[in-house]
């Protein structure tokens, strides 16, 4: 069995890779960086490949479908993703772009592109790892919760389709709240609830998906799942708002 992760030099991708491994998967890894891939995974004895592709880019996602295409992928993982924090009117556009061509477009692309093969083939699992964001807006966190909103949207739309068409190809959306990795420094945002660990998260993903799961949400976040359902917008936005704090001291 062979499953491709893209995002997998650091945080969840990385230990979403490993715990795979346990599973005799053979794994095709994806990030930016290719020496730091080849480093971390150097002395994993299951069949490993890494690349280095920049799925900011349309071109690069077109390119590491075309280049896996024949490998007949049995998962698609994807996971790459970076956040911003700050008010709308003073993050950067530039970042802003960014993040929608990695958070959303690469998703989109890959997720299609791969679908298609495993609808022919009637087999397959895809797992678009979101985040809690991608069920209300945030204040502060302006365009990655929109990102994130669009992955669970658009994920449980294919959700759908599958099952109308009879489908055994299965779509999963991993939807955690803060998890101890890079990405509040990335994101210069400190979280006032409590993160799980990187670890932990690749497991209940990973395990979640193999149940077939549609949304995966780690128990210290079902409460929260459903009072985003039932609570009135503005008090989401309120309370949203209160969540994430932007991190002044490393500008």
């Amino acid at each position: 069995m062979k499953a491709l992760i893209t995002g997998a030099s650091s945080g969840m991708g990385r230990d979403m890779a490993k715990y795979l491994s346990t599973y005799n998967y053979e794994l095709f890894l994806v990030a930016k960086d290719k020496k730091k891939l080849d480093e971390i995974f150097k002395d994993y004895k299951g069949k490993i490949k890494t690349y280095s592709f920049d799925l900011t880019k349309e071109e690069e996602c077109i390119k590491l479908y075309k280049t896996v295409q024949k490998e007949n992928i049995d998962i698609l993982i994807n996971n790459a993703g970076f956040g911003d924090s700050g008010n709308f009117t003073e993050t950067s556009l530039d970042k802003d772009i960014a993040m929608i061509d990695l958070n959303i477009k690469a998703y989109h692309i890959l997720t299609k592109l791969f679908l298609r093969d495993f609808t022919k083939r009637n087999y397959g699992r895809i797992l678009n790892v979101a985040s809690m964001a991608g069920f209300m807006p945030g204040p502060y966190m302006a365009t990655y919760y929109a990102t994130k909103n669009y992955i669970v949207s658009l994920s449980l739309a294919i959700y759908e389709e599958l099952k109308r068409d009879h489908s055994n190809v299965k779509i999963s959306i991993f939807c955690p709240g803060p998890v101890s990795t890079n990405f509040n420094n990335v994101a210069n945002v400190k979280f006032n609830i409590p993160s799980i660990s990187s670890d932990y998260a690749s497991k209940l993903a990973i395990d979640g998906m193999f149940k077939g799961k549609l949304i995966i949400v780690p128990p210290n976040m079902k409460l929260n799942h459903m009072l985003t359902k039932i609570s009135p917008t503005k008090l989401v936005l309120g309370v949203t708002s209160l969540i994430q704090e932007h991190d002044n001291s490393k500008e």
